[in-house]
């Protein structure tokens, strides 16, 4: 049996072929297309093939398993991969012969490859917070030039900033030039309200993300964009596991006696966390059927403060919701008791 192995790059890809021995068979540098990687694996006997996750590794895949392979594809963080834990001379043909090596020998961790249907859904929620990434940094700018002429854009709503800004009796030459902008945010408007009802369409479609919105402080994107970004709950052995998966968990550095904490990783997909420390202040704030979950927040906060109380339920609600759908079951909120 023969062991492929690729090292992906945009515009160039490096492929090595070794048999079971590790003999190279075949060393050879592509164009990165459909077209290329077909012609080097189509006509080859079955074997399996390791390279990087990454942005394209997905396409890549798909494309060498429909030609018979199977694919690995694998963390780049497992150091084991590459024969040593510090690489201190690192090029590409380096790097493709240790990965054609480890995919013969299995010395590899694999990455979880989502489904193509979370695939969907997080391309779509990327693009809706583009669009309000613009929105938001238009409307900055807007306020931005209106302070330095001595106006000020009233407060409202995000979606009202074009007309609120459109009703300031401005000076000719002000008003001019912030019309782009302003020309903008109303170009934004339809296409991020689109967006909104393309997510609230999904999420009623979706009985996890309807579960998941039984939750305080869910609706359609959060709970669409925890499906997305989890994409398979059983994937993590426990709460733990998901919560660390998304930096939700201190950091640590402790040693013997010393026991030492701080803020938390970040590490992981950032939008997902900021959306949950977003549902946890929405949690924060609410007046009505309030429950055990605010009155455990507040006594935190009486301890710690406020800001660390936050990020501590936006870790107990993603615990929340990862048992939520792991058991299959709506929130129940615990009555504070007497």
């Amino acid at each position: 049996m023969e062991y492929g192995a690729i090292d992906l790059h945009t515009r160039k890809t490096l492929i090595r072929i070794v048999d079971a021995d590790g003999t190279g068979v075949l060393d050879r540098t592509i164009t990165t297309t459909r077209e290329g990687l077909t012609k080097v694996f189509g006509e080859r006997a079955p074997m399996r093939v390791l390279l990087e996750t990454g942005t394209e590794s997905e396409w890549v895949a798909q494309t060498i398993e429909a030609c018979g392979h199977e694919v690995i594809v694998a963390d780049p963080n497992y150091a084991l991969m590459y024969g040593v834990q510090v690489r201190a001379v690192k090029t590409d043909r380096r790097d493709v012969a240790a990965l054609a090596e480890a995919c013969r020998l299995g010395i590899y961790r694999a990455a979880h490859r989502v489904s193509a249907a979370q695939r969907k859904v997080r391309r779509q929620l990327r693009v809706r917070e583009q669009l309000i990434r613009m929105r938001t940094q238009a409307i900055n700018l807007v306020r931005a030039q209106l302070r330095q002429e001595g106006h000020r854009l009233p407060s409202g709503a995000s979606v009202t900033a074009a007309s609120r800004c459109r009703r300031l009796p401005l000076p000719v030459a002000v008003a001019e030039a912030l019309a782009p902008m302003v020309t903008l945010l109303e170009a934004l408007a339809p296409l991020i309200k689109a967006c909104d009802q393309a997510a609230e369409t999904q999420a009623a479609a979706d009985p996890v993300v309807r579960q998941l919105m039984t939750a305080p402080g869910v609706g359609p994107i959060v709970g669409l964009t925890y499906r997305a970004v989890l994409d398979d709950v059983t994937r993590f052995r426990d709460a733990s596991s998901s919560t660390a998966f998304l930096g939700l968990v201190p950091r640590e550095d402790s040693s013997g006696t010393r026991r030492r904490k701080g803020a938390i990783t970040k590490r992981g997909p950032t939008s997902l966390r900021v959306l949950l420390i977003q549902a946890a202040w929405t949690i924060w704030r609410q007046r009505q059927g309030r429950a055990a979950l605010h009155a455990w927040v507040e006594r935190l906060a009486a301890r710690r403060g406020r800001r660390i109380a936050v990020v501590a339920l936006a870790r107990r609600l993603a615990r929340i919701l990862y048992a939520m759908w792991r058991d299959g079951v709506a929130y129940r909120a615990v009555p504070i008791a007497a």
